[in-house]
């Protein structure tokens, strides 16, 4: 039978310690597992937090941008339209002043006679061309009364000639052009119902219609934005 050897207290208290010591050490070495995986997680926590902050300022940032960019686009659409409807408002001040300037002048075709009855045969005798009638009237200024008669003279003359068609007409008296109009005739046919109006105001307008896209080529160039031309 063996025999069973009791420890001292020196030996006891060794074991005692490297108990201890063994304790402390898997303590130690639990604890950093412990604190590499918590700063693993907060690693992982971190970058997380990190990049959804990133992303919603990134949002933030499109979003204001976008904000930012369409409110320049309006801006600058403001600013191209006020500054396209200036240049048309100038563009149109001016062509009104070059018609205003033309009305202004348009009596001065009456001082030369001569040439005055020429203009009243061009206008008497398209009044008969477009009336294809035998018999018309022609309303005048008083003041035209003789050069109006002049004018009929050598457009029934002409129009004869041309056509082969008698053609008279007669002053009508009873309606006068106003005296402030600054000249030209107006041919009546159609028993008084149809008629041309071939004054210099009325002819004025016409050219304000007519000539207008020809005026603004002349003076402000082509319109590249214009695609149809009829």
């Amino acid at each position: 039978m063996s025999q069973i050897h009791s420890l001292s207290d020196d030996q006891v208290g060794q074991e005692l310690r490297k108990m201890t010591a063994f304790i402390k050490q898997e303590a130690a070495e639990k604890a950093r597992e412990i604190q590499i995986k918590a700063d693993e997680e907060f690693a992982i926590e971190k970058s997380k937090l990190v990049r959804q902050e990133t992303d919603a300022i990134d949002a933030t940032y499109q979003k204001k941008f976008k904000q930012a960019a369409m409110s320049q686009q309006t801006t600058r659409s403001t600013v191209a339209n006020k500054t396209r409807l200036r240049v048309l408002g100038a563009r149109q001040a001016l062509l009104d002043d070059i018609f205003a300037a033309a009305e202004k002048r348009l009596g001065e075709a009456t001082k030369d006679a001569g040439r005055y009855e020429g203009i009243l045969k061009g206008l008497i005798l398209e009044g008969f061309y477009a009336m294809n009638e035998p018999q018309l009237q022609v309303r005048a200024r008083k003041a035209d009364y003789d050069v109006v008669r002049k004018a009929i003279d050598a457009a029934s003359a002409e129009y004869k000639e041309k056509t082969g068609k008698e053609c008279t007409a007669t002053i009508d008296e009873e309606n006068d052009v106003p005296e402030g109009s600054a000249g030209g005739v107006v041919i009546v046919g159609g028993n008084g119902k149809i008629d041309l109006n071939n004054t210099f105001e009325a002819r004025l307008d016409l050219l304000k219609d007519s000539a207008l896209p020809a005026m603004r080529e002349a003076l402000f160039g082509k319109n590249p934005n214009r695609k149809f031309f009829d």
